[in-house]
């Protein structure tokens, strides 16, 4: 039987994970609802699904792991034997065990994992998989999408086979990067409202270091591109880590 609703469920630093969450939850239904966990006032607000929901999670992959602030957020998610699509994004090196940690949390919160999927997005650092997912990717994802649906309306799903390992590697963290802000910063406060932990401080520039994750957010949607990663240190981490990352990979659906 098709749900009678669908809701979106993402922590999507640089929107990748929400491009995929939001372009399969479209496949199922048009008045779908979306629920952004990414910012750090999302947190702390409990949510609960029944029988008739279907639910689609994305979250982002730090090191083979979900990221550990996204897992903090989605324990907010309470099931009834909800049924439940899940996603991870990572950027081109591998997801190792996000995809089955991902699958395990939602399990622990009361879903029923019916499909999964292992997707390619854009590394937040270098230039590793540019532009992806692109509309190829996208494609792709729309198709397991209808295949899950077909499967849904005839009672036919089966809980899928999440490839990773127990004990879970270690990973999850943020990374040790941190952005700078250059004289163009005008205060507008964007970055600030928008750090997904909080990190920025009213004057736009102190960040705290113990928060930040690396993430970049406030790079892409800054105005005026007044922040910015612009050292030698990281120039050099970037291009020695897209020249390692420079193979292709491709989406992996269960």
């Amino acid at each position: 039987m098709i749900p009678l609703k669908t809701t979106a469920v993402y922590f999507s630093a640089t929107e990748t994970s929400k491009r995929n969450v939001e372009a399969i939850a479209e496949t199922f239904a048009a008045d779908y609802k979306s629920i952004d966990l990414t910012r750090f006032d999302s947190a702390g607000k409990d949510r609960y699904f029944d029988k008739d929901d279907l639910v689609i999670i994305g979250a982002p992959v730090y090191s083979g792991r979900i990221y550990c602030g996204a897992a903090e957020r989605f324990h907010t998610l309470h099931g009834d034997q909800t049924p439940c699509l899940i996603t991870v994004t990572y950027g081109n090196r591998h997801y190792d065990d996000a995809l089955l940690e991902l699958k395990d949390l939602m399990t622990q919160q009361g879903f029923r994992v019916i499909a999964g999927a292992a997707l390619i997005g854009e590394h937040t650092y270098g230039d590793i998989q540019k532009g992806r997912p692109n509309d190829q990717d996208l494609e792709e994802t729309i198709r397991f999408a209808e295949r899950i649906r077909e499967e849904l309306a005839s009672d036919q799903v089966s809980e899928p086979v999440i490839p990773g390992k127990h004990p879970y590697r270690d990973g999850g963290n943020g990374g040790g990067f941190r952005p700078l802000t250059d004289d163009s910063c005008n205060r507008c406060h964007l970055c600030e409202k928008e750090c997904p932990l909080g990190a920025i401080h009213e004057d736009c520039i102190t960040i705290d270091g113990n928060r930040c994750i690396a993430c970049f957010r406030c790079i892409r949607i800054c105005p005026v591109g007044a922040k910015n990663m612009n050292t030698p240190e990281y120039t050099d981490f970037a291009r020695d880590f897209s020249n390692k990352l420079a193979i292709r990979r491709e989406n992996e659906y269960f």
